[in-house]
């Protein structure tokens, strides 16, 4: 027996006058309790408990430690009723990763109606673009963009991001658009480069797959950076559309050979929320991921390059 339960036990018998009483109360037989009880004293070396068979009266230890013990047992029911409710409603501080961009494009403009709808959670948002270890940081909830690298968190995925080829409509006026994927070859490729050697473009179509050796004039490891000068009319990207799709959006990007799509990688084309714990979710975290699996579901630039036409055809 724990002493919590020996003292939630005795302060039972106190309060109700005997072991009986409190038998009744706690669903126990009276000799149960009352060997419980008397464990507990033997716990403690002393006698809390005067019994005869009319009555039950503390001793002189009882009383001060039925003081102590009720106050501590009170307190453990208050902590325990403030975590369910925590369980229950989404309340207190959301600690929340994010990447830089994404974070600022996608994240940072909902949380005004996710605090609006749970008024119970502050959020403290964390913009970073470095790799989070969620547990040694005390974070709740990360955002990440590609597959999770660490088996031992519990991800969920919000969205699945397509990557378009693109360029800006100076750059089709000047050079033309491909027609086929090995087009490409001929045309200024802005390319994403973390390491020197051969750049190859894998596309996937009706008519099979390409993979296409890819060079052009500028190349970057960031992809807002590749963004701004495609749309700067340097040349044609492969990017996701959570980068381009609203300079797709509003013309001052267009689609190429909208008819195949990237082969799938592990760079950017999956969106997911990263947690420490699927056991005892607290609710502010489930009521977050919920929230933004829903936007995610439909914000207009993921549909891009689904929904929208090849931008380049002249009509």
């Amino acid at each position: 027996m724990d002493t919590l339960s020996g003292m939630r036990l005795f302060a039972k018998v106190v309060e109700t006058g005997g072991f009986s009483a409190a038998a009744r109360q706690v669903g126990l037989n009276a000799s149960s309790v009352s060997r419980q009880v008397g464990r507990l004293e033997d716990e403690l070396g002393t006698r809390l408990l005067n019994r005869s068979t009319r009555h039950t009266g503390l001793t002189e230890a009882g009383r001060l430690y039925y003081e102590r013990a009720s106050r501590i047992v009170a307190d453990v029911d208050e902590a325990n009723a403030a975590v369910a409710e925590l369980a229950e409603a989404p309340r207190g501080t959301l600690r929340l990763n994010v990447p830089v961009v994404f974070g600022r494009r996608y994240v940072a403009p909902y949380m005004r109606e996710f605090l609006e709808t749970h008024p119970g959670v502050h959020v403290e948002l964390n913009v970073t673009d470095h790799y989070v270890d969620l547990i040694e940081e005390g974070a709740d909830l990360a955002i990440r963009i590609g597959g999770p690298s660490q088996s031992s968190y519990i991800v969920r995925k919000l969205a699945t991001i397509d990557r378009v080829l693109c360029a800006s409509p100076e750059y089709f006026a000047r050079h033309g658009r491909p027609r086929r994927p090995e087009d490409l070859a001929r045309h200024n490729c802005i390319v994403y480069r973390l390491q020197p050697g051969e750049v190859v473009w894998e596309l996937i179509g009706d008519d099979g797959t390409f993979a296409v050796p890819v060079s052009g004039n500028f190349a970057s490891n960031n992809a807002v950076a590749i963004a701004a000068a495609m749309t700067a009319g340097i040349g044609i990207a492969l990017l996701p559309v959570w980068i381009v799709g609203r300079e797709i959006q509003q013309g001052r990007a267009g689609i190429v050979l909208g008819d195949y799509r990237a082969h799938p990688t592990d760079l950017a084309d999956e969106v997911y929320a990263v947690f420490p714990h699927a056991r005892n979710l607290s609710a502010k975290v489930r009521a977050c991921v919920d929230f933004l699996a829903r936007k995610f579901r439909d914000e207009p630039d993921f549909a891009v390059g689904v929904s929208l036409p090849d931008a380049g055809e002249p009509s």
